[in-house]
């Protein structure tokens, strides 16, 4: 039996190759409702707490500034959001979703749950292993880096 090479045996390598699983997984589910797996999360945060500053959907994310605002420019373009000057802070926008965004919540929705049950791994494994990446994030919250 061949020894595994160096980076077969790094935990970092096997979630990287995770998380770019199902980016792709995700990314297949949403296509039809021309959506890219980044704006997918932006319309969970909304979902859950519609009309939200920029800079709120940034610290939920973590995507950093750079990379959110074109995302959301497409999204508007797109009539997923509406993007409107804040009235406590001129400098801030609030992002809101469109009747579109709603009512498509529900059917993609259920495509990710067609496509995550098709696969039958998630069934017995989802729970334990969402409760380790969250402890290995934790960690890692605590850590300076």
């Amino acid at each position: 039996m061949e020894n595994p090479s160096k980076l077969d045996q790094q935990l970092c390598f096997e979630v990287y190759k995770a998380s770019s699983n199902f980016t792709k997984l995700y990314a297949r589910t949403l296509e039809p409702f021309n959506l890219t797996f980044s704006q997918y999360l932006v319309l969970l945060v909304l979902w859950e707490n519609d009309s939200l500053l920029i800079k709120d959907i940034d610290i939920r994310l973590g995507l950093g500034m750079g990379t959110l605002n074109p995302l959301l420019n497409r999204m508007l373009e797109r009539e997923w959001i509406t993007k409107e000057q804040s009235t406590e802070d001129r400098r801030a926008f609030t992002i809101s979703l469109t009747d579109k965004a709603k009512q498509a919540e529900k059917p993609i929705e259920q495509a990710i749950i067609n496509k995550i049950t098709s696969c039958n791994y998630l069934d017995v494994n989802a729970i334990s292993l969402m409760k380790n990446l969250k402890e290995l994030n934790a960690f890692f919250g605590q850590m300076d880096l």
